[in-house]
């Protein structure tokens, strides 16, 4: 069973991560909504794996989820974080990619793409 941080800022997404990941067998330990609670809260629980949303209102600490995600990665270079994000953010994600992210997955969730990143990674 795998430890999760979710990281989107719509609560609606959150929620519906949260449900496939837990119907899954796993552990949502931590869910944030911006990108400065992503990652304090990924320094507090060291989770398995973080879920994090890419197009986020900036906090004092962080821009983005590409912002987080490179606080992350330089805080735990081995952290496995997967990107997800709307269609249309390529260029984000390739960024994301070079940066250390370990996959991606498009919104609106499918459980066995969910599922597919979760076995694969954890």
């Amino acid at each position: 069973m795998a430890s999760v941080l979710i990281v989107d800022d719509a609560a609606f997404m959150r929620m519906v991560l949260k449900k496939i990941i837990m119907n899954s067998g796993n552990q949502v330990i931590a869910e944030a909504a911006n990108g400065d609670e992503a990652v304090a809260l990924y320094k507090q629980y060291k989770p398995d794996i973080v879920f994090l949303d890419i197009v986020m209102p900036p906090g004092k600490e962080t821009k983005d989820g590409i912002d987080a995600l490179r606080k992350i990665m330089s805080e735990d270079p081995n952290a496995k974080v997967i990107m997800c994000s709307s269609m249309g953010q390529q260029a984000f994600i390739t960024e994301a990619l070079k940066l250390g992210a370990k996959d991606f997955i498009v919104k609106p969730f499918k459980p066995d793409k969910v599922m597919e990143v979760l076995s694969k990674y954890c």
